[in-house]
């Protein structure tokens, strides 16, 4: 990589620049919180001040998410027929058709371990020995944390014992703590896993980097059969592999039965999510477990190590690298995950707002690319504002939309006074949005539709009630998106414009039942 060229790839935040640059990164830092709480501000200045110019405009924005639904149950729908025919496909016979180019590919999965139990990996590794891909072209790195003690790297040293003979190779790497310019997470972990795989895998193998692709795995995920088959036939057929990224669809199947309806409905939201932004490449960046060649990941310096949002921001540091000549290909094929569980429901709540306070926190790649881009004259003007109006747009709505209809949006009908309350606009008000909200609403019908597909065999311990709430928990998605959506924006926005930088939280693995 040319340093002097891209030496901007790996800033994190306007404390690591100097003079202007510092004064731009951290004017771009505070723009997605003061656009959203401008807005939320607005709505109830006008609360106050012009009761029925807010009126107006929570209708507007009532059609607005009616309008919104509807787009994304349509995406929604035609991802889901999508993945559930790529389920049915045998992928190794389709790759036979492009010849024997896919023998040579190896699949080097990573997984970082911190402080997850034993039977947590070993059911995600069990995954990759159940898949119908030749394991002997699969290669692993357990990627253990030097902080999480002896205990975890006893785990990894027994897991290798046991796995190491049915794979290519598997080695188990223990990234360091407390290195200079570092945060503890995911991605410096990865980011030294890889390394340690190009030394002692790739380079002693003698095996060409063109052919290695990367899954960067969460710890819980388990692959679907023909996980790497799909994987490799879109590698294959891609425009331009190289350049390009894959993203399966994260499915929090793993313990689903076990969660509680909120957990459910969180998880469903998520993975839902994913399917609807895998109809919409030109707006996808990848997400959680995804795939990358190895030539752009060692290009590119690997994951950053120092920003909390390690999965999305390496789509950016490529997009960066390559001047905009890079993008994400959707697979829909999915990946199965844990959903969000701890011991009781006040735990759960905690973790999954912890989650989403995280995930939300990717609103620091705004204040990235924004900067990226002024340094980088290369990339088109037209893919730049793309990009950046798709990040700006998507954060904003997040933090203040569900807000706006769900809360803030009555407002004038509590503090409009009389003047307000006796005119037919006040009378028609509730009426009115009412009704646009509940005709969105019938979109949670399809998801719940789509949600009882996706959902694996129930255990025989549950009892058919636990079905029947399968679909009953929908009615908490109103609530789930205010408290679990715009808040936790919010609070990750406020903390960027304030300079109070989040770290890495890693997500407690809790399950009763064990494989």
């Amino acid at each position: 990589m040319d340093a002097d060229k891209y030496w901007y790839l790996h800033v994190a935040r306007a404390t690591e620049l100097e003079g202007r640059d510092r004064a731009i990164y951290r004017l771009f830092e505070m723009l997605p919180g003061i656009l959203s709480l401008t807005t939320l501000a607005a709505f109830i200045g006008l609360a106050f001040l012009k009761p029925v110019w807010a009126a107006y405009l929570t209708i507007v924005f009532s059609i607005y998410w009616l309008f919104k639904t509807f787009y994304f149950s349509v995406h929604l729908r035609h991802n889901f027929r999508r993945m559930r025919h790529h389920l049915s496909m045998d992928w190794n016979e389709r790759l036979r058709t492009l010849g024997r180019a896919h023998e040579d590919i190896v699949h080097l999965v990573i997984f970082p371990f911190y402080q997850e139990g034993y039977h947590v990996v070993k059911e995600s590794l069990q995954g990759l020995v159940d898949t119908k891909w030749n394991k002997k072209k699969i290669a692993v790195a357990l990627a253990v944390e030097s902080r999480a003690g002896t205990a975890q790297f006893e785990i990894a040293k027994r897991l290798k014992e046991e796995f190491s003979p049915l794979f290519h190779s598997f080695i188990v790497t223990v990234h360091p703590a407390g290195v200079e310019g570092e945060i503890p997470g995911k991605g410096s972990n990865i980011s030294f896993a890889a390394e340690e795989a190009r030394k002692l895998i790739l380079d002693a193998g003698n095996i060409p980097y063109g052919k290695v692709i990367v899954s960067a795995f969460d710890v819980d995920t388990v692959v679907y059969p023909h996980y790497f088959g799909c994987l490799s036939w879109y590698f294959l057929t891609a425009k331009d592999p190289q350049r390009s990224s894959f993203q399966p669809v994260p499915l929090y199947n793993n313990n689903i039965w076990e969660a509680s309806m909120l957990s459910r409905v969180i998880a469903y939201s998520s993975s839902f999510w994913q399917m609807i932004q895998q109809e919409r490449p030109e707006k996808l960046a990848t997400f959680s477990s995804h795939a990358v060649p190895f030539p752009a990941l060692y290009e590119a310096g690997y994951w950053q190590r120092n920003v909390v949002s390690e999965d999305s921001r390496i789509f950016w540091n490529l997009f960066v690298r390559y001047d905009g000549d890079y993008q994400v290909i959707p697979l829909a094929y999915p990946v199965s995950m844990d959903a969000n569980v701890a011991e009781n429901f006040w735990g759960t709540a905690k973790n999954i707002y912890k989650q989403h306070r995280r995930w939300t926190y990717g609103a620091e790649n705004i204040a990235y690319i924004l900067f990226a881009f002024l340094k980088n004259p290369r990339i088109p003007f037209w893919k730049k504002f793309r990009a950046a109006f798709v990040q700006i747009e998507g954060f904003w709505s997040l933090a203040t939309h569900p807000l706006v209809l769900f809360a803030i949006g009555w407002l004038p009908l509590l503090v409009g006074g009389r003047g307000f309350n006796e005119t037919v606009l006040s009378y028609n008000l509730p009426l009115v949005a009412r009704t646009f909200l509940t005709a969105a609403m019938f979109g949670l019908i399809v998801s719940a539709i789509i949600c009882s597909s996706l959902v694996p065999k129930r255990p025989p311990e549950y009892t058919r009630l636990r079905s029947v709430a399968l679909f009953l928990q929908w009615i908490l998605v109103p609530f789930t998106m205010v408290v679990f959506s715009s808040i936790p924006g919010l609070d990750s926005q406020i903390r960027l414009m304030t300079g109070r930088y989040l770290g890495f939280w890693v997500t407690p693995k809790s399950r009763s039942r064990q494989s």
